[in-house]
């Protein structure tokens, strides 16, 4: 896993352990969809890219963990499983809530295919 020290250094900060596992959960499905990813930090943010574009990001509330997948205008989405406009979709992940890791590694290795 090509992993960025500033990434690391945001999850270990996260304060609630329930965030920060999800947080460690989203990274990793994103490393597995997109063998070769980079990451980085960019505003306060964990931000992965393919070819130099926008693939993911995971960010925090205070209630929940937001996860980005950009260029997401052709995925077919789940009804009511994620916001936001045609060309990038984000789920939030509240405590207790369970990752469908299936679904989003395939989500994110679609989107980024084409990227």
């Amino acid at each position: 896993m090509n992993q960025n020290q500033d990434v690391m250094d945001f999850i270990a900060a996260v304060k609630e352990p329930w965030q920060a596992e999800q947080c460690v959960q989203l990274r990793e499905i994103v490393h597995q969809s997109i063998p070769e990813v980079q990451e980085r930090l960019q505003y306060k943010k964990p931000h992965f890219l393919r070819n130099g574009k926008y693939a993911a990001v995971i960010s925090t509330s205070k209630d929940a963990v937001s996860f980005t997948i950009f260029n997401a205008a052709e995925l077919e989405l789940p009804e009511g499983m994620f916001d936001g406009p045609p060309e990038r979709k984000t789920i939030k992940l509240r405590q207790g809530q369970a990752v469908d890791a299936g679904l989003l590694s395939s989500l994110v290795s679609q989107a980024a295919a084409a990227l």
